[in-house]
């Protein structure tokens, strides 16, 4: 347990990328410890501890989004982001909501699948390259219509007037297997000098035999993949397809071919299904899109209708997958919403009982803009700055062009939609547009962005009301 992150360890960490929002992260760094927790109580005990889901309550652009997908990324776990608007995109019918776990269920198998390939893939890249010498440089096959010691038994005489003519051939084959080994070890250490990466060579490349099949529920058709080839084995055998191209590019495709067939498909199945059971997170975004109470008429009744398909995931149920069937009992749901219209309570009161935390996350301010822009380690000031040095252009932000960007994009959300922190995108984009236009002409030079040049580049765009209304 002392390998896990305790709770302010992974504040800190998010930290590290978003910034504020302390309520918001210390919620999910407890969540996230609690199924740590979980998993060391006794058998008898574990089932019945469920997680505390989260409902966080803000404005957009504020963090909601980049809190659950950097926890996600932080412990490792299968992560699936969905809108709860999908589901009503067609009208009263919608998409099941049952394809939020099995699109999970995949998430969870890729990441074990990849798992899987690194610890094999040594011995997937000695096998390649074995193959690959073998395309190159094959072993001469021995001849057909040579006698085998069992035959010579029966034919006494005769075996010893063919004697010496066996024994020719015998010479002529052991001397071209002598010369295909020399020849061998040459293409063998040329290939490991990678003096032969452009040559052209063919090989056989395995087809995938995945299929969609479409499938009627009860909130409509889906589609849930399926493999012909466990489903009905030799019956169907994988199609081959012959590939011409150089080594260099057949590799990759040939350690792929085998680490395949090295790893263990079913394993990996059973292993991505504990993970998703115990330790899947959904983040369903948009919930206040979906808040509507009995007694509406059109899309209030879809949206109920909606609700009412989410619950049985929320509260725990077993959805069937091609990969398995798969609890969601301990399934972590995040939901997020700017509830500016909707409220939280007119959200089904099953519903609102199964999102027991609420978090509300604070509207950016001026000096969180500064922040956000100084501090992150992916923020955009860094982005842009390495971005333009592939061109060999070198950008100085002053501390007061980076004032005057975060104030006036304070000042275009309160004049127009407060986007929050996605107004930085527009502004910084718009400020460098030029920049980057030129950029592979001026290469070299030393750019120095100044409060005057914020103001030269952004003042007529901020003044001008009707502009910046559609600024997004």
């Amino acid at each position: 347990m002392n390998r896990e992150l305790t709770p302010r360890e992974t504040v800190e960490q998010l930290d590290r990328f978003i910034v504020g929002q302390q309520k918001a992260k210390r919620a999910v760094a407890i969540a996230i410890r609690n199924r740590v927790r979980r998993q060391m109580i006794a058998e008898e005990l574990r089932d019945e501890v469920i997680p505390k889901n989260i409902l966080m309550i803000g404005p957009t652009g504020v963090g909601k989004t980049e809190i659950a997908r950097r926890l996600s990324a932080l412990v490792k776990a299968p992560f699936i982001k969905v809108e709860a608007s999908k589901f009503t995109e067609t009208g009263y019918v919608g998409r099941d909501v049952e394809s939020i776990v099995r699109d999970l269920v995949e998430v969870g198998y890729r990441m074990v699948e990849r798992e899987a390939f690194v610890q094999v893939e040594e011995e997937a890249k000695r096998r390649a390259d074995a193959k690959i010498l073998d395309i190159l440089a094959p072993m001469p096959s021995r001849q057909a219509g040579r006698t085998s010691w069992v035959g010579d038994l029966f034919r006494g005489e005769e075996q010893e007037r063919h004697e010496s003519g066996a024994e020719a051939q015998y010479e002529i084959e052991r001397k071209q297997r002598d010369q295909a080994e020399r020849a061998r070890d040459l293409t063998r250490r040329r290939l490991a000098a990678g003096e032969l990466e452009h040559q052209q060579i063919e090989f056989e490349v395995e087809q995938p035999q995945m299929q969609n099949l479409q499938i009627f529920s009860a909130a409509g058709m889906e589609e849930m993949g399926f493999d012909m080839q466990d489903l009905l084995g030799s019956m169907f055998p994988r199609q081959k397809s012959t590939k011409r191209t150089t080594v260099a590019e057949a590799r990759p495709l040939l350690v792929q071919q085998e680490a395949e067939r090295l790893v263990d498909s079913q394993a990996i199945s059973r292993e991505a299904v504990g993970r998703v059971e115990n330790n899947g997170i959904v983040f369903l975004d948009e919930l206040d899109k979906i808040a509507g109470r009995e007694g509406g008429h059109g899309p209030d009744v879809s949206r109920e209708g909606v609700q009412r398909d989410i619950l049985p995931i929320v509260e725990g149920c077993t959805v069937m997958t091609k990969y398995g069937p798969v609890s969601t009992d301990h399934i972590l749901f995040i939901a997020a919403g700017a509830f500016h219209v909707a409220k939280p309570s007119e959200l089904i009161p099953e519903l609102q009982g199964r999102f027991p935390i609420r978090v509300e996350l604070d509207s950016l301010t001026q000096r969180d803009f500064e922040r956000i822009l100084r501090e992150p380690e992916n923020s955009l000031i860094k982005q842009y700055t390495a971005l333009l040095e592939t061109e060999g252009v070198t950008l100085e932000f002053t501390d007061e062009a980076i004032d005057e960007i975060a104030k006036l994009a304070q000042h275009v959300n309160d004049k127009s939609e407060n986007i929050g922190a996605r107004r930085l995108y527009t502004l910084v984009e718009r400020l460098l547009d030029e920049l980057s236009f030129v950029a592979p002409e001026i290469s070299g030079q030393h750019i120095k962005i100044d409060r005057a040049y914020v103001n030269g580049q952004l003042a007529d765009l901020v003044e001008d009301s009707d502009l910046s209304r559609y600024m997004l």
